[in-house]
C-alpha cells in the first residue's frame, strides 16, 4: 500500500498532478449529493488508529474520522458523531438509533442479519514483529511450540486477540501474553528482550523495520485477516452513496494516503 513516487522531472510532476486533479474532479462529480443533510454516526473511541480520544488534544481522532470526514465532504453531507459502547453499537444501529456505525468492525454473515455493511474499506493482517536475531520461531505454529516464548500486546486490540485465538491456546489469560498500556511499550519491549514477537498490522510493521537500523524484522505469513467495513440499519440508503465513495478514495489514492498516515507515520512517531 505504498504511495506513488513523485515526478523526477518538474514538469512530468505538474502534469501528473493536473491529471490526479482532474480524475479526482470527474469521480466527484458522478458522487452522489446528500444535499447537506446530516448524518449520525457513533463510534467507540477505543480503536487505535481508527478512532481515538488524543491524550494532548482531548479530540476524537483517527483513520476512520478522517475517512468519514472526506466521505461527508464528497457526498455533501454533515456529520453529527455520537459515542456509545461496542457492546451496544450494532444493536443500536439496526434499532435505527444512529445511521452509521463505524468502530473497525469486521464484515460477519451473522452480523449482517441485524446491519447492512459498507463495500470494506481496509483489510487489516497482522504480522510478527521480532529482532532481527531470531532464530527461534519463524512463524505462529513454531512460536506457539517455543513455550517459553513472550509476547507483549494491549487488552482488547486485535493484536491481543489475534495473539489468543490464532497463535496460542484461546486462553485469554495465557500468561505467555505480557499486556502493556500502549503499542509503542510493546515494541519497546521487543526491542530490550522483554518479550519476544509482538503482532502488527502489516504497514506499520514495515516501518518499524524500516526505521529499526537492521534490529527488527517480520516473520511468518498474515494472521487474522479481517475486512473492515461501516454498518447501517438493514436497507439504509446511505449505503449505496458511501460505497461510490470509498470506491473513488480508493481509486485516487485517499485511502493509501490514510494508511500512511495513521499505521505508519503515527505509530512511529507516538
Amino acid at each position: 500500500m505504498s504511495l506513488l513516487k513523485s515526478a523526477t522531472i518538474a514538469a512530468a510532476t505538474a502534469i501528473g498532478l493536473g491529471a490526479a486533479a482532474l480524475a479526482t474532479s470527474v469521480q466527484a462529480q458522478d458522487l452522489p449529493d446528500l444535499g447537506g443533510q446530516s448524518v449520525v454516526v457513533v463510534t467507540e473511541n477505543a480503536y487505535p488508529p481508527l478512532q481515538f480520544i488524543d491524550p494532548k488534544t482531548g479530540d476524537q481522532i483517527g483513520w476512520e474520522y478522517d475517512a468519514m470526514n472526506e466521505i461527508a465532504k464528497r457526498l455533501n453531507f454533515k456529520v453529527e458523531y455520537q459515542n456509545t459502547s461496542w457492546d451496544a453499537m450494532i444493536q443500536a444501529v439496526s434499532d435505527g438509533q444512529y445511521e452509521i456505525g463505524m468502530t473497525g468492525i469486521s464484515i460477519k454473515e451473522d452480523r449482517k442479519e441485524k446491519v447492512d455493511f459498507s463495500d470494506p474499506y481496509l483489510r487489516s493482517e497482522m504480522f510478527m514483529l521480532v529482532r532481527s536475531d531470531e532464530e527461534r520461531f519463524n512463524d505462529a505454529k513454531s512460536f506457539a511450540a517455543f513455550e517459553t516464548g513472550l509476547v507483549g500486546a494491549q487488552p482488547g486490540t486485535t493484536p491481543f486477540y489475534v495473539a489468543v485465538y490464532d497463535v496460542l491456546d484461546g486462553d485469554e489469560q495465557n500468561t505467555r501474553i505480557k499486556l502493556m498500556e500502549t503499542f509503542g511499550a510493546t515494541v519497546q519491549a521487543l526491542k530490550t528482550g522483554d518479550v519476544d514477537m509482538v503482532l502488527t498490522d502489516g504497514v506499520a510493521g514495515k516501518g518499524y523495520v524500516d526505521a529499526s537500523d537492521g534490529a527488527l524484522k517480520l516473520v511468518g505469513g498474515p494472521l487474522g485477516a479481517d475486512d473492515f467495513g461501516f454498518i447501517f440499519p438493514k436497507g439504509s440508503e446511505l449505503v449505496s452513496p458511501v460505497n461510490a465513495a470509498i470506491a473513488a478514495m480508493k481509486a485516487d489514492g485517499s485511502i493509501d494516503a490514510l494508511n500512511k498516515k495513521w499505521f505508519l507515520d503515527y505509530k512511529l512517531g507516538g
